[in-house]
């Protein structure tokens, strides 16, 4: 059973966002790929968060699958990620987690622990917010005076 997801979901509509899609795939670069490849390109998510797959295990493959998708990569969240991860825990180091945008969607592997995706979300979603504005062009516009 993912614990991951529904923790996820409950977590961007507490902060205001609209869940329009989860999907529970097993451990397959080509499905993974294709599935996040749809979101973004069919569905035009603004954001795509994985959970799980992103350690040593032959089976962890989420990263490659985003690698293989993105258009750009964001390497500035996967290092904070495992920064923010290291100050509690230096199994973070373990973490192969990638970041990168498709199109205008941004797409973010997360470890595949409760505990732990709570933490990250609570520490990112603020400033991936700010990104998200700027990606799909809603960023409030404003004026800075300097005297």
């Amino acid at each position: 059973m993912d614990a991951c997801g529904p923790l996820i979901c409950a977590m961007l509509e507490t902060a205001g966002y609209r869940v329009i899609r989860t999907a529970l795939l097993p451990d397959d670069e080509s499905l993974l790929a294709g599935e996040m490849r749809r979101m973004a390109d069919e569905e035009h998510v603004d954001l795509v968060l994985t959970s799980g797959g992103t350690g040593f295990s032959p089976r962890d493959v989420t990263p490659e699958a985003t690698k293989k998708i993105i258009e750009r990569d964001v390497p500035g969240i996967a290092e904070a990620i495992r920064v923010f991860s290291l100050s509690i825990t230096p199994r973070a180091m373990l973490s192969r987690g990638v970041a990168g945008i498709r199109g205008k969607t941004l797409i973010i592997n997360l470890p595949g622990s409760p505990k732990a995706v709570k933490e990250i979300l609570e520490y990112i979603l603020p400033p991936v917010h700010h990104g998200l504005e700027i990606l799909t062009g809603r960023a409030s516009e404003c004026a800075v005076k300097t005297v």
